[in-house]
């Protein structure tokens, strides 16, 4: 699944993609949708390149791309990736070495695209792609049983969670890019005392650190898709995050599930990272010898070679007095996609086994992603311990939920010997007052 795209020695004529901590060397080459900060230009396409963004609406007059490559170029002359995400992967992959070519070092498309360069520093962004339908997952075992100790000590997981991918069909609407701001939600609040709920702003407002995984060419209604070729369907990831009103969600989840706990928000960060780009952070996958193993359609020895990616997350917390005194935000956790304990390909494979179709633009959340030790939680659900243990930020402030005014930054990066460090940018967003 390597080519010459992910060359580790590979540069660029872009200074600022060859610096090691860059999140966007010529390996990664992300998409997502800008325009210049301010303007009524128009939304656009672009691909992150060190600290600039390249204009595929200008690119695609520079002489430079042909063929396939020039047709890709040209979906992405609009204020949404759809059509790029329905071309499907043979395109991805031919516009992604255009790309690579015409941006390495010591290209004879230098001069004509360097006049295609904007500085991240002056663009805005938005929704990469038109979100038609969005499925959020359960797929963190260590979160699952973190959360579910807190209400079931005796029982923790659900007779089904090993068996199934879990998830529920959320909102589209109300997902929005890195900068969000949203007013604390209202809510139905039962105190496990009171004879009735009441009315009234969450007082136990969460993040949710996941993974977004964008749906690429769809299928038909009543096709399936192989666990196998899963993966040709997905366009590539990002990151989430699926805001939680944890005290609204314990009242009103049963029976049926989320609702006015989690409609009222979620962000995702703008940048786009193909998974032909994180090939070389392709891991293998694992189930305990003790867990019941995977139904046929959810097995294959591909899945267990190389089902799993490895991308770090980590969850940073700016109260107002750090913005207020222009200090750091605070760290909170840092945990890895890896210990999913179901893959990406699965997922869509569980998605599809009753003929559902998907089509570009989907997105699904991963779950929150936890791992085993509790300094990799990814709520803070969990960090607290249901509430019960405030956390000490690098200020001295404390947090057992958020307050007005709190900026959750997430960030996500691949990194290994042998291969170049590929970086997802960052999510960052802020809750208000509510009314």
């Amino acid at each position: 699944m390597l080519n010459e795209t992910h060359d580790p020695s590979l540069t660029s004529w872009v200074a600022s993609a060859n610096t090691d901590n860059t999140d966007f060397p010529i390996q990664n080459l992300p998409f997502a949708i800008f325009r210049r900060a301010g303007s009524d230009e128009a939304f656009r396409g672009g691909v992150a390149i060190g600290d600039e963004v390249l204009d595929l609406a200008a690119a695609k007059s520079s002489g430079v791309f042909s063929g396939i490559a020039l047709q890709a170029i040209e979906a992405c002359d609009a204020p949404e990736l759809n059509a790029l995400m329905g071309m499907g992967k043979s395109v991805w992959s031919a516009l992604r070495l255009a790309l690579s070519q015409a941006l390495r070092a010591g290209s004879d498309a230098q001069a004509k695209l360097a006049e295609c360069l904007i500085s991240q520093d002056d663009v805005e962004y938005r929704l990469p792609c038109r979100i038609g339908d969005y499925t959020d997952f359960y797929t963190s075992i260590f979160h699952a049983t973190a959360v579910g100790s807190l209400f079931r000590p005796d029982n923790p997981l659900l007779p089904n969670y090993k068996w199934i991918p879990i998830g529920y069909h959320g909102r589209s609407s109300s997902i929005d890019v890195s900068g969000q701001t949203f007013k604390r939600p209202k809510g139905q609040l039962k105190a496990p005392d009171a004879a009735e709920p009441v009315v009234g702003p969450c007082k136990r407002l969460d993040y949710e650190m996941e993974v977004g995984i964008y749906i690429g060419s769809g299928n038909k209604l009543g096709e399936t898709i192989a666990l196998d070729n899963a993966e040709d369907h997905v366009f590539g990831l990002c990151l989430f995050n699926d805001w939680s009103a944890r005290d609204i969600q314990a009242w009103e989840y049963q029976p049926l599930g989320p609702f006015l706990a989690k409609n009222f928000a979620s962000t995702v960060s703008p940048w786009v990272v193909t998974t032909e780009a994180l090939a070389p952070y392709r891991t293998s996958w694992t189930r305990d010898e003790n867990d019941p193993q995977p139904l046929d359609y959810l097995e294959s020895q591909k899945n267990r070679e190389t089902g799993s990616f490895d991308i770090q997350l980590e969850v940073q917390l700016e109260t107002p007095k750090m913005r207020a005194a222009g200090e750091p935000a605070s760290h909170l956790s840092l945990s890895n996609f890896r210990h999913s304990y179901w893959t990406v390909a699965q997922m869509v494979a569980h998605h599809t086994v009753n003929g559902c179709n998907l089509q570009p633009g989907d997105m699904f959340g991963s779950g929150t992603q936890s791992g085993p030790e509790h300094d990799e939680a990814g709520s803070l659900l969990e960090l607290t311990r249901g509430g019960k243990e405030s956390l000490t930020l690098d200020n001295g402030e404390t947090r057992t939920f958020l307050e007005d005014g709190d900026t959750i930054i997430m960030r996500g990066w691949c990194q290994k010997d042998g291969a170049k460090r590929i970086g997802f940018g960052e999510v960052a967003s802020t809750v208000i007052a509510a009314d």
